[in-house]
């Protein structure tokens, strides 16, 4: 069951993030940044945290938001699941309800950035399969030899009936 996070889940959300091996330390320790300013009030200014319960246990979380100055742009900040977990369909779930979400928010883009690191080529074909196109790679952006890999997703307007 897809529900939004509380305040309570942030340890098991950051340990998800922290057991698929992929996360640098600096980034688990800005994940809890985020969800402790998410509590306090991005959630207020549209952000967005879900998180998958099963069985009484989380196991996959998403963070995504309005991208500020832009019309109608989204990004998805964090997506991960249970190293025990993946390849079950949990990820795919999650995007089909952040893509639900943000097309019900009138969103038109969703970009999502990531890592070009060999360990992140799961998570590149991950987006590729589930309709992203690669939109930019930045050379050396997180650090020499580490480019960032931006991808996306265009939604069209829904038709209204006349």
């Amino acid at each position: 069951m897809i529900r939004p996070i509380t305040p309570a889940d942030t340890p098991a959300l950051v340990e998800i993030a922290q057991g698929t091996g992929v996360f640098k330390p600096g980034e688990l320790v800005a994940l809890r940044e985020v969800l402790d300013d998410f509590h306090a009030a991005e959630a207020v200014q549209g952000h967005r945290a879900v998180a998958d319960e099963r069985d009484g246990h989380l196991v996959a979380f998403a963070y995504y938001a309005p991208a500020a100055m832009t019309d109608r742009t989204w990004y998805v900040y964090w997506i991960a699941v249970d190293k025990r977990r993946q390849a079950g369909g949990l990820g795919g779930g999650l995007m089909r309800h952040i893509e639900h979400d943000v097309k019900a928010a009138n969103g038109r883009l969703l970009l999502i950035e990531t890592s070009s690191l060999p360990h992140y080529e799961p998570t590149r074909r991950f987006y590729l399969k589930h309709g992203y196109e690669t939109s930019a790679v930045l050379a050396d952006y997180y650090a020499d030899g580490d480019d960032m890999v931006v991808f996306r997703k265009r939604f069209e307007p829904e038709a209204r009936p006349s």
